[in-house]
């Protein structure tokens, strides 16, 4: 799978927390520099005798069933979570703007992850740079907000980098000069205080 997209999980273990790099197979369940085990690799329920099988939702798509918390971290089966936004909702841009803005204000930049994804896979092929790369930025965000600073400043950079194209453009508004430069300096100096670094996506 690729690293920039697909699962909602992907980019979360997309950098090793251990050793800060880029993992090159962020679906195994250890980093291939270091060895280190991630805390969300792939997991498995018990399936029939041939095999194991995935956990999957009411669809029947690929979707671990495991609690998270409010930055989208894993709990043990059967523990009071955060509810996780809905997969695969069709919005407009503005509806998805305004919801991913709402779940930042919010501490929620995980669930506001999800919400920018849906709107990468449903946008038309010339803009979906920038939805990548604005969910990138709310991933890059959930890592400051875990503490693992070096995930985020990868995730921060890789956002950055995926919106610039769009600059002279600022679709629907997304204020892209000023969400660069954000992303550039918390990816400098990271910190986890969600109140002081949560971004607006739109310029008034």
């Amino acid at each position: 799978m690729d690293s920039d997209g697909g699962d909602p999980a992907c980019w979360l273990n997309s950098v090793c927390a251990e050793c800060g790099r880029v993992r090159e197979h962020p679906e195994s369940a250890a980093c291939e520099h270091c060895g280190a085990l991630v805390d969300d690799g792939p997991r498995f329920v018990a399936g029939p005798a041939s095999g194991p099988t995935r956990d999957r939702d009411q669809d029947g798509r690929a979707r671990n069933a495991r609690p998270r918390d409010g930055l989208g971290r894993p709990l043990p089966y059967g523990a009071p979570g955060v509810e996780r936004q809905p997969e695969g909702v069709v919005r407009t841009p503005e509806a998805s703007l305004a919801e991913a803005q709402r779940l930042l204000d919010d501490g929620l930049p995980f669930h506001a992850h999800e919400v920018l994804e849906d709107a990468w896979k449903s946008a038309p092929e010339p803009e979906q740079g920038l939805w990548r790369g604005l969910a990138q930025l709310a991933v890059g965000l959930t890592h400051a907000a875990r503490g693992n600073t070096a995930g985020a400043a990868a995730l921060l950079r890789r956002g950055a980098q995926n919106i610039a194209p769009y600059r002279d453009e600022r679709p629907h508004g997304v204020d892209v000069d000023g969400l660069g430069a954000w992303a550039e300096d918390l990816a400098d100096e990271v910190r986890s205080d969600l109140a002081a670094i949560t971004p607006k996506l739109v310029r008034p």
